[in-house]
């Protein structure tokens, strides 16, 4: 009776706690990558613009190499956990978050970048984030979908408030003590998180391989490997307009408050459609809730972003595509862990978010098409909009196949 009981209540869902102890740590998270779009037009305006050839392109690569390396050192980060546990991972995150921002804030060249807010900085994200994902799913069996996407918004929450921090800091104090400030932002962010976030079953204490961390046998499940090019694919479009809308704002003739002012909407609906894709996925299904994001995210690129020339046109993309193109976030660990099961999550979650470190060179593919065609296609940006669009649509494609595969009945809850 007693087995029985205690079985029964390590099934009970913690609907408290950790959601919001996980927002908290996703604001300090998400700072560096929310802010790059602005940071990105402030340097080719002001800083590279007259100095560097193809500022625009090398710029890119800043926060392509931070989301290459928050991807890809993520096993070195559960290796880490099982000899540290997870508070201190936390704590090493947290530092390499602080370092590589206010370090940002001393570059001089491009390549300053690339080690500051590229490497360092990305392998802090990378530490802080497999670490909650993998606490976070501990805390709820029911209502997974929602309790995920309401953690992942904390995302949007960082991102709506610090533009309208950064914009007046970039004007009166300059780049440098932007990146400084943001530094020690992250870091009282952080030291609260890490406070808070605890594992709610005791890790098994002793020295993990990268072996045992990543088992290759989760590529014999079909349907896995149809979710891993899914993934890969969609995710090549989510950061374009967050990389270039600021500068296509600037392009445009508007002031840079107004790019700021649209990255920070974007990043508000974000939060929100995260938080609203988990309570759909619950009810419709994981995969059908990510097919239908992805298609909206996709036709908003073509049709809206597509004959944007104003203000008011720009703003209402973002809010738009903010709000539909960040359901990956809330339904990643959902889906990993309805295609795997628990006992081999861990891995299929590292391996996805290897695959995204091609993905994430998105934004310089795209940058290097649009250097390519300059002079043939007369409109700029065109390039931007155009691929966005499509990685979103054929990830909705891939999806629908993953669907098929899983369920030949199209209206089948999965």
């Amino acid at each position: 009776m007693n087995k029985w009981f205690v079985m029964i209540k390590s099934q009970t869902v913690a609907m408290g706690g950790l959601s919001w102890q996980a927002l908290f740590w996703y604001r300090s998270r998400l700072l560096g990558l929310q802010q790059h779009g602005v940071m990105q037009d402030y340097f080719e305006r002001d800083v590279f613009g007259d100095r560097v050839a193809d500022a625009p392109f090398q710029l890119s690569f800043v926060g392509t190499l931070c989301l290459i390396f928050s991807n890809c050192m993520g096993s070195f980060g559960q290796i880490l956990g099982s000899i540290l546990g997870t508070r201190i991972v936390l704590l090493i995150g947290t530092f390499l978050i602080t370092v590589g921002m206010i370090c940002a804030g001393f570059s001089t060249q491009i390549w300053h970048l690339y080690l500051t807010q590229g490497i360092c900085f990305g392998i802090g994200v990378s530490f802080t984030y497999v670490t909650i994902m993998a606490v976070a799913p501990q805390y709820f069996d029911r209502k997974r979908g929602f309790a995920l996407g309401l953690i992942t918004s904390g995302a949007g929450i960082g991102g709506l408030i610090m533009p309208f921090v950064m914009t007046p800091i970039n004007r009166s104090l300059g780049g440098e003590w932007t990146y400084r400030i943001l530094g020690f932002i992250c870091l009282a962010c952080g030291l609260v998180a890490c406070g808070a976030v605890k594992d709610r079953v005791p890790r098994p204490k002793g020295r993990k391989k990268l072996g045992d961390i990543i088992k290759f046998d989760v590529f014999k499940n079909k349907k896995f490997c149809i979710w891993c090019a899914g993934a890969i694919i969609q995710m090549s479009g989510y950061f374009i307009p967050y990389f270039f809308v600021p500068s296509h704002a600037t392009y445009l003739g508007l002031a840079d408050s107004q790019g700021s002012s649209m990255i920070a909407v974007s990043a508000a609906t974000n939060a929100i459609g995260r938080v609203v894709s988990g309570y759909v996925a619950d009810r419709m299904g994981p995969v059908n809730t990510n097919i239908l994001f992805l298609i909206i995210s996709g036709l908003s690129s073509f049709l809206i972003w597509g004959f944007a020339y104003t203000y008011s046109t720009l703003m209402a993309f973002m809010a738009i595509f903010g709000f539909f193109c960040g359901s990956y976030f809330a339904l990643l660990s959902p889906i990993t862990a309805s295609l795997l099961g628990m006992a081999k999550f861990p891995s299929g979650l590292s391996l996805i978010l290897l695959g995204n470190a091609v993905a994430v060179l998105g934004p310089n593919i795209a940058s290097a098409i649009e250097g390519a065609v300059e002079g043939v296609i007369s409109e700029p940006f065109f390039t931007y909009k155009m691929f966005s669009g499509v990685a979103y649509i054929l990830g909705a494609l891939v999806m629908f196949w993953l669907k098929l595969s899983m369920s030949r009945t199209i209206l089948c809850k999965v």
